[in-house]
């Protein structure tokens, strides 16, 4: 693709790495729309159903991932696709059959000012046949290219929700671990906008000793995917992690809260019983010493309360300001009758003091 500006200004995949970056975030995906309408179209030789689904879906303009950016149209994406015949396959991991000249190549190996490449473009225009076409055509180094915000592809795939493009991209060899200038790894981004679908692509496709890094990597708020999934209420995502062995006593990096700590603030009764279901520390404390149970009874939240008790919850541990659940409790009597005092013993006889 050529822009006005002089030689240079497109650059090879390899070099995009070298580039400055902006940041700007992927809730600018926010803005996609579909209000625009043009009538451009292209093909791709020798593939009747990329022409028939090209001719189709270039009806709909959306902005490239820098949503600001006046650098892509329509048009120009158009003009790209025209000039290539995209008909690589990939029969078997690791070994590439392709078939474009040179100067084809030199054009699918280049990058719009916001860092796009290709791949991004297609999928961010939903150019789904197009897309796989180039999956199966991009060595892995290809498809892990960020661009100008830290989106790969799979960024863009797993936001737009394109569950066929996020698995036909983890089955390549896309690479889970990287993050977007938010630090969300795509997984993030799936418990974030609740992509269950998308995630369990993910998921799925990978073993545990490739998860546990991509389960414990937190972005810059410092949250992991369960912490993130907690917070949005997507209890179906958290089971799904759970399932493939996520650790539920991992701690978020600017309190140390752990999900139940979370699930409690957010009143979450569902989570809260779901979490202790599957074995998460009942008295896991932050960073300021409080437990659950602080936080349970600090809120008055007697039904979350009542299951942190039943769960074993001790109601003696003391924070850093030096109080225990009982002390917080005070004067509220619904809650101090969820807190039952241990028994005692007078002259060798247990004296029961339960309410």
């Amino acid at each position: 693709m050529e822009r006005s500006g002089g030689d240079g200004e497109e650059k090879s995949k390899f070099d995009m790495l070298e580039d400055n970056r902006t940041d700007s975030g992927i809730e600018s995906f926010r803005s996609l729309t579909r209000d625009d309408r043009c009538s451009t179209t292209s093909s791709v030789p020798d593939h009747q159903s990329g022409r028939e689904e090209q001719d189709k879906l270039i009806t709909d303009e959306r902005l490239d991932s820098s949503y600001g950016s006046s650098s892509l149209t329509s048009e120009s994406l158009s003009d790209l696709m025209g000039k290539c015949s995209v008909s690589g396959t990939r029969p078997e991991q690791g070994q590439y059959t392709v078939d474009y000249t040179e100067e084809e190549g030199n054009l699918l190996a280049t990058v719009t000012e916001d860092g796009d490449t290709y791949l991004h473009l297609a999928i961010i225009h939903e150019l789904e046949t197009f897309t796989h076409q180039l999956i199966n055509l991009f060595p892995k180094e290809i498809l892990d290219i960020q661009n100008n915000l830290y989106q790969t592809p799979l960024h863009l795939a797993v936001y737009l929700n394109q569950v066929a493009v996020v698995k036909a991209l983890v089955v390549n060899g896309a690479c889970l671990e990287l993050q977007d200038q938010d630090g969300n790894t795509p997984l993030h981004v799936a418990c974030e906008h609740g992509r269950f679908e998308c995630a369990n692509e993910m998921i799925r496709q990978a073993s545990p000793s490739m998860l546990t890094p991509v389960f414990e990597t937190q972005n810059w708020r410092g949250l992991t995917c369960l912490h993130v999934a907690t917070l949005h209420k997507h209890h179906r995502i958290m089971k799904l992690l759970m399932r493939k062995g996520v650790d539920l006593n991992l701690q978020e990096g600017t309190s140390g809260k752990t999900a139940l700590h979370m699930a409690v603030e957010l009143h979450d009764v569902d989570a809260v019983t779901l979490l202790l279901t599957k074995g998460a520390n009942v008295d896991a404390a932050m960073l300021n010493g409080c437990t659950a149970l602080h936080l349970a009874v600090g809120r008055q939240d007697a039904a979350i309360t009542s299951h942190l008790c039943q769960a074993g919850a001790d109601k003696m541990i003391r924070n850093i300001e030096d109080e225990t659940a009982l002390d917080l409790a005070d004067g509220n009597d619904d809650i101090l009758a969820l807190l039952p005092f241990d028994d005692i013993q007078i002259m060798g006889r247990i004296v029961g003091l339960n309410f």
